[in-house]
């Protein structure tokens, strides 16, 4: 079974200051850490570390961010959030 916080997964905080917002998991610290990016306040250059107990998993996967991120190949910010956007547009044709 696959696990539910890997990278390139579609996530939102449910706890903190952050509460609300989207990210998505760049890395898995531990079975209890990961690191989130948005691509514009939480860039990658900076990635936020979330304890999985705050945030909610969403089905949808960002596949080309988890691809490049297992090639070794670089990510950029504007991938993310191009990604990002995609991904809730996504998320909210499922929900309407």
């Amino acid at each position: 079974m696959e696990n539910k916080f890997s990278p390139g997964r579609l996530v939102c905080s449910i706890a903190g200051r952050d509460a609300g917002r989207v990210y998505i998991i760049i890395d898995v610290l531990s079975e209890t850490m990961v690191q989130v990016v948005d691509g514009k306040i939480r860039k990658l250059s900076a990635p936020k570390k979330k304890n999985i107990k705050h945030l909610m998993a969403y089905s949808q996967k960002a596949g080309e961010i988890e691809e490049k991120k297992n090639s070794g190949q670089r990510i950029t910010d504007l991938e993310v959030r191009n990604v990002l956007q995609r991904l809730m547009a996504e998320t909210l044709v499922k929900r309407g």
